[in-house]
């Protein structure tokens, strides 16, 4: 009988347990569809129908018109502004696997037998610690004068933002590589620079979708680099497009919504693309 019911007892606080994990899950999805919802709802309706109302504001459009859209991509010069983003974030997603992840496989390898690179592995990590708030006034003032206020100079620094974690992520992952394979490929006469292109870069294949999409997506949402390191030229990306409808005695909500589901849509592909990889590859990556 005291096994029965300690076994009834376990069922029904496994019961509980799952219904508590349910109502979090509702709630999470609520928190990310409401807004999301609003934001479609608004980007569709036109300023007359934007009232204090409550019912008004959560109801639907009186007609799905695309003129928002098509307003929008006018004043944010789309094609242009998205072209800028599109070359950002390729160009920075592309150097940061490339040059990333051969430092992440330098210092995990090596940080378990030379003190050195045990330091360099916390020093380059202790970067995530750094605000850019700080390091503002100073990168703007150097890249002004050493010529690289430009896009050039955008993109060095977001590889150089990124590195702490992209350092941290892949030298994790690379504990779940086997050293053996690296050995097998030494016995057949396979050099440091083949045994990494061959062998270890493509098994971290999951880890380059999860450092891509997560750099992706500071880089392309990011507004305060380009901003204050590009001021004053006529290079605009998405995000510093959109701050038009901004203005000192408002903002225009329907055509600043269309823009923003604009831009979210690029990004929001290459994230379903990647998306098998990257649990996969956040989870090994976050091995210490």
């Amino acid at each position: 009988m005291g096994k029965k019911e300690k076994g009834s007892e376990g069922a029904v606080g496994g019961k509980a347990v799952n219904n508590v994990i349910n109502v979090l899950l509702a709630i999470g999805c609520l928190t990310i569809l409401f807004p999301l919802y609003m934001t479609v709802i608004i980007a569709f309706k036109k300023p007359s129908e934007m009232t204090n109302d409550v019912a008004g504001a959560l109801g639907f459009p009186a007609s799905w018109s695309f003129d928002n859209f098509a307003e929008a991509m006018r004043v944010t010069d789309f094609w242009r502004s998205l072209g800028n983003s599109l070359l950002l974030t390729g160009i920075t997603v592309i150097i940061c696997i490339l040059l990333h992840s051969l430092a992440g496989y330098v210092i995990g390898r090596k940080m378990a037998k030379l003190k050195v690179f045990k330091m360099s592995y916390f020093y380059i990590v202790s970067g995530m610690f750094v605000p850019f708030a700080v390091l503002m006034m100073p990168l703007v003032k150097q890249t002004s004068q050493i010529g690289i206020a430009n896009r050039f100079g955008v993109i060095v620094l977001y590889v150089v933002f990124f590195m702490p974690m992209n350092i941290l992520l892949y030298s994790g992952y690379l504990k779940n590589i086997p050293i053996a394979l690296e050995e097998a490929a030494c016995v057949d006469g396979a050099g440091v620079w083949q045994t990494y292109w061959k062998i270890i870069f493509p098994n971290m294949k999951p880890m380059h979708a999860t450092v891509a999409v997560l750099t992706a997506m500071s880089t392309w949402n990011d507004v305060m680099t380009p901003l204050v390191i590009m001021s004053g030229s006529d290079v605009n990306t998405l995000p510093l497009a959109q701050l038009n409808f901004q203005s000192q005695f408002g903002t225009n909500y329907n055509l600043a919504f269309a823009s923003y589901l604009l831009a979210l849509l690029p990004i929001l592909i290459f994230y379903i693309v990647c998306q098998k990889q990257i649990i996969n590859g956040v989870v090994n990556g976050a091995v210490k």
